[in-house]
């Protein structure tokens, strides 16, 4: 089989958006950060009956992690409402959340779909006097599981 004369592509991370289902204002995708696109399987051991050398690795059900969104703070935003709502008043209005990883010219290039998601933490960073930062929100959103559209 001959060898490939193209170079691997590989994406760069800084150019991304969020997409929140039924959240529209401006600045509801704009973050800084996301993390926790992560999925994982334990194992269980079963020890083979009557023989005690055997043993068989079992897969449990997928565990996934938390996505974690961080930006600028925006005041009146649309999403901070939103996780206020479950945060603060125990209402809880699960969303589709899709995080696009963009080309250059601002096409996805591969999506991760996180299907029924909430709000379970909202952090606003330390106030210090003695720097002079930007406050940053960060949204921690639990779901149900979590699918590559692209």
């Amino acid at each position: 089989m001959p060898e490939s004369t193209v170079p691997p592509f590989y994406p760069v991370l800084f150019s991304f958006e969020v997409v929140v289902t039924g959240i529209s204002d401006m600045m509801s995708g704009s973050f800084q950060e996301v993390s926790g696109i992560n999925v994982k399987l334990d194992t269980e051991t079963i020890k083979e009956g009557g023989e005690n050398r055997f043993s068989h690795r079992l897969p449990n059900p997928p565990k996934y992690d938390n996505l974690i969104l961080k930006r600028g703070m925006v005041l009146d935003s649309a999403l901070i409402v939103w996780a206020r709502a479950a945060l603060e008043k125990f209402t809880f209005t699960p969303k589709s959340v899709i995080v696009n990883l963009l080309d250059e010219a601002g096409k996805p290039l591969a999506s991760w779909s996180f299907v029924n998601a909430y709000p379970v933490a909202l952090k606003v960073s330390d106030f210090k006097a003695q720097e002079n930062a930007i406050v940053i929100e960060t949204l921690e959103l639990a779901y149900d599981y979590f699918t590559r559209l692209k």
